[in-house]
């Protein structure tokens, strides 16, 4: 049953909690953005599909951007109630960090749950789907063979140039067609507008084009027959597209059950190694979301009569360094240079121990402040800072004056 004050922790915690996760979520999706343009503009093919992309990473974003927006979510909470000065009076009234930690615990293990879900069995899916699109676009699986502005071949003796398209290729403008078959004809044709159709036979289309002229020769004419249009339907056969592969060709595509059984039947030691490094990787990302409560209490508490972000920075950096250490103790793993569980499992004790000697020191330790002296420090450098500033400052003021 929850009280009214874990309802007012609750509200606390949800508003920077998933305004973290969806700002933490957009920037790392606006990183990718950009080349997914440039990649889909380069291989022709349609603006839809570089939505279609981003939307199957999202669930990689997520794998980390639901960790940072835990951790921000509960660190701004405690920070907001320590900079009031709620915190001292909940403290006051016999109200321990341990008692406290029933809310932020609760977030932990719904949250958690739901990471284990996306990066367990949501995650391969979606990695497999990318890839599937990223094949689609180069083999012009999507109808992004025809590049506008260039000859483009389509299977044997077929030529066609489009000079705009418009509506992700449904209005055409500026056509050429050229078909070459054995014996020596050929069928070119010019046309000012059309539009590609879709057929009952999944290998062809028809271009529908309007306002033309078409050139048809072979060498039993003794000149070319030409006939201008107002509409003509042209069939166009398709090139035949490779099969794309199962899913399961990394072990990026597999879920957590799948790489464990991978991890315990494959024939190679290095095969075990590659399935262990990717389950025991995703494993202990979910497990230190566990910890997040703890040290975002830790990293919240400023030092007394002081106001500094630097913990927020601090939080950060810690889960950051601990997700980009876990990704090279997974490499080195599948490469078979480091045990798996050791590689992985080593970094999360480390982590674990000093998170928890971070909360013994702000819970327990009476006036004990884990951050303060990096605090202290970092006020003095910031002080410097704007002393540097000030000295540039007034230098250019006394030169402009002087001139």
């Amino acid at each position: 049953m929850l009280t009214a004050l874990d309802r007012y922790m609750a509200r606390l915690i949800a508003v920077p909690l998933f305004a973290s996760l969806i700002v933490a979520a957009m920037l790392l999706v606006l990183d990718r953005m950009q080349r997914l343009f440039v990649f889909v503009a380069t291989e022709g093919g349609p603006v839809s599909v570089v939505w279609r992309m981003l939307a199957n990473l999202l669930p990689e974003y997520l794998g980390l951007g639901i960790p940072i927006g835990l951790m921000l979510g509960i660190l701004l909470a405690f920070r907001k109630l320590a900079l009031s000065s709620e915190l001292d009076i909940l403290r006051g009234v016999g109200l321990s960090y341990t008692k406290l930690l029933k809310v932020p615990y609760m977030y932990a293990i719904a949250l958690a749950i739901l990471n284990l879900t996306i990066v367990g069995f949501i995650q391969p899916d979606s990695k497999y789907a990318y890839e599937r699109l990223r094949f689609e676009l180069r083999s012009g699986a999507l109808g992004a063979s025809i590049k506008v502005g260039e000859f483009t071949k389509l299977g044997d003796g077929i030529t066609i140039r489009i000079e705009e398209s418009e509506d992700e290729g449904k209005k055409l403008s500026g056509i050429f067609a050229r078909m070459d078959s054995d014996g020596g004809q050929s069928l070119a044709v010019t046309a000012a507008r059309g539009q590609f159709l879709a057929t009952d036979d999944p290998d062809t289309i028809i271009m529908r084009l309007t306002d033309g002229v078409l050139v048809h020769n072979s060498p039993s004419f003794t000149e070319p027959r030409i006939l201008s249009f107002s509409n003509h339907d042209l069939p166009i056969s398709l090139p035949k597209i490779e099969e794309f592969r199962t899913r399961g060709d990394g072990d990026v595509e597999l879920s957590l059950p799948e790489l464990f059984r991978a991890g315990l039947s494959r024939d190679t030691a290095l095969g075990r190694a590659q399935a262990w490094s990717n389950f025991n990787f995703r494993v202990v990302e979910v497990a230190m979301m566990m910890l997040l409560p703890l040290a975002a209490i830790a990293f919240a508490i400023p030092p007394k009569r002081s106001t500094s972000a630097l913990g927020v920075f601090l939080s950060i950096v810690f889960i950051v360094t601990y997700h980009k250490i876990n990704q090279t103790m997974q490499s080195l793993g599948a490469l078979g240079r480091i045990d798996p569980f050791l590689g992985l499992w080593g970094p999360f004790l480390i982590f674990a121990g000093i998170i928890a000697w971070l909360y013994y020191q702000t819970a327990y330790v009476p006036g004990g402040q884990p951050i303060g002296a990096l605090d202290r420090q970092f006020a003095k450098l910031l002080g410097l800072f704007k002393s540097l500033l000030k000295w540039f400052g007034d230098r250019r003021y006394r030169k402009a004056h002087r001139g």
